[in-house]
């Protein structure tokens, strides 16, 4: 969705801000530049600070492994304070806090696959008990 959305999107821009008054009077109209500036800058500051703040976390018996696809971050699962779940109807997020602060911050959010995530739960104790109860 983020990709999709700067490239189109911002390919629509370039066209519409690199084309002149005499081709077309609307595309070359200020007013409807400076909106569709606007609608894109828009759009990707809320993917920013939605989606693409979303990690991706992987979890076994010994660590916690957090990416952003371009670092990926090894921790140890003692150092987790908690861990805790959001259902939103269509997607469930989890979060993951650590005790200290960790190169993604202090709470990573992710989306989780559910069926996954209660079977490594119920498969591990310690896990179970970092499960934080909303």
């Amino acid at each position: 969705m983020p990709t999709f959305w700067l490239v189109f999107f911002g390919a629509f821009l370039v066209a519409i801000l690199i084309s002149g008054d005499d081709r077309d009077p609307l595309l070359g109209n200020w007013i409807f530049k400076a909106g569709v500036t606007g609608f894109y800058l828009t759009g990707g500051l809320i993917l920013y600070f939605t989606l693409m703040q979303l990690k991706r976390v992987e979890f076994d018996r010994e660590y916690l492994y957090v990416t952003n696809y371009f670092k990926t971050v090894r921790y140890l699962i003692e150092d987790i304070d908690w861990i805790s779940e959001t259902n939103l109807f269509i997607v469930h997020l989890g979060y993951v806090r650590l005790k200290a602060k960790g190169i993604f911050g202090r709470k990573i959010t992710f989306l989780q696959s559910r069926q996954k995530f209660e079977d490594f739960v119920k498969a591990d104790p310690v896990m179970a008990s970092l499960l934080k109860e909303e």
